[in-house]
């Protein structure tokens, strides 16, 4: 019997979906990555390969709210802060990649604060 190798599985999911999703100049894309301890975020126009905005765990803002809670609330302050930061770019509406994971725990968390910022996806 063969062992599931999740990483490899995840990459593998996430290269099929990326086969369809792309961002743009009008709607970039919403990009994930979530690691054991941190989680990234990133709004991509994939058709000038420039990053329009950028959140993560590590940043200060974060940092300093997010010291004794759990990863889930951590990452909607990560959704909240790439929202507010999109919106100063000019963005309203994104594609969403989820990077192959699930939607659900952080990944629905991040996606649910960065929808209350009123970004459209």
């Amino acid at each position: 019997m063969t062992r599931v190798n999740y990483r490899q599985a995840r990459l593998k999911r996430h290269q099929r979906v990326r086969l369809n999703v792309s961002g743009t100049t009008e709607r970039p894309r919403l990009c994930v990555f979530r690691s054991l301890n941190h989680i990234y975020v990133q709004i991509i126009d994939d058709s000038r390969g420039h990053t329009l905005a950028a959140a993560s765990s590590l940043d200060a803002e974060v940092k300093e709210q997010s010291k004794q809670t759990t990863k889930v609330v951590e990452a909607e302050l990560v959704g909240a802060l790439v929202g507010k930061r999109a919106g100063e770019a000019g963005v309203k509406e994104v594609v969403f990649d989820r990077g192959g994971y699930q939607y659900h725990g952080r990944i629905k968390a991040l996606a649910e604060a960065v929808r209350k910022t009123g970004l459209k996806f």
